[in-house]
């Protein structure tokens, strides 16, 4: 039988991640149009509304029922604004390892909010789900995500030569792949000692039932 992840939200100190939801097509479509999203991932450019909500209402609750993967809406605690997004793909549950990647919203970059989503995943991922294995892969041009890597305690095993494609919009408004590294970063239960020291307190996960 395949496994599946659960309905959860994570709460940390100034964030909740949840499931996405219909409410956040209009601020998940603003969000996956910025010019670092287009650079570093695969989202097509421009990404519309009806993408988005095809995100959400078919794409993630499928990868969720298969066992592939989970898509969570990264909101702020207080104002509940969507401020980013963390996904899980590639999950392998013989080996209970998964692949992480996150993305921020212009608007909320800077706070370190990235890296307090990614490490409240991986507490969960690798102490509640009992997993033994989070790997992240960034591209070598993408410091500000590789930073992300350090600050959870990634540790950085090696580089995927030309593994990555990467994507840069020249002056006529078209994007152009790129080929490019990716760094691969592993994040296993005891390299998670101390890292709620350095970053925010991720304390109390809650069923999404309990959630709001």
């Amino acid at each position: 039988m395949t496994s599946t992840f659960p309905r959860i939200s994570i709460s940390t100190e100034r964030l909740v991640l949840r499931p996405l939801d219909e409410d956040d097509v209009a601020a998940l479509a603003e969000m996956m149009n910025d010019e670092q999203v287009g650079a570093w991932t695969d989202v097509p450019q421009p990404y519309t509304e009806d993408q988005a909500r095809r995100w959400i209402t078919e794409y993630a609750p499928t990868e969720r029922a298969a066992g592939r993967g989970l898509d969570l809406a990264v909101t702020e605690f207080l104002t509940q604004r969507l401020v980013g997004v963390v996904q899980l793909a590639k999950t392998n549950w013989h080996v209970r390892s998964t692949e992480l990647s996150y993305v921020i919203a212009p608007w909320a970059r800077g706070e370190g909010y990235a890296s307090e989503a990614a490490l409240a995943t991986a507490q969960w991922l690798l102490g509640d789900q009992k997993f033994e294995r989070v790997e992240l892969r960034t591209a070598a041009g993408n410091t500000a995500s590789q930073q992300v890597a350090q600050k959870i305690g990634c540790i950085s095993e090696g580089v995927l030569r030309n593994a990555c494609i990467a994507h840069v919009r020249g002056e006529d408004g078209i994007w152009t792949d790129v080929r490019t590294d990716f760094i691969v970063w592993s994040l296993l239960p005891e390299d998670l000692e101390g890292a709620g020291e350095r970053l925010a307190d991720t304390r109390g996960f809650t069923s999404f039932s309990d959630w709001n």
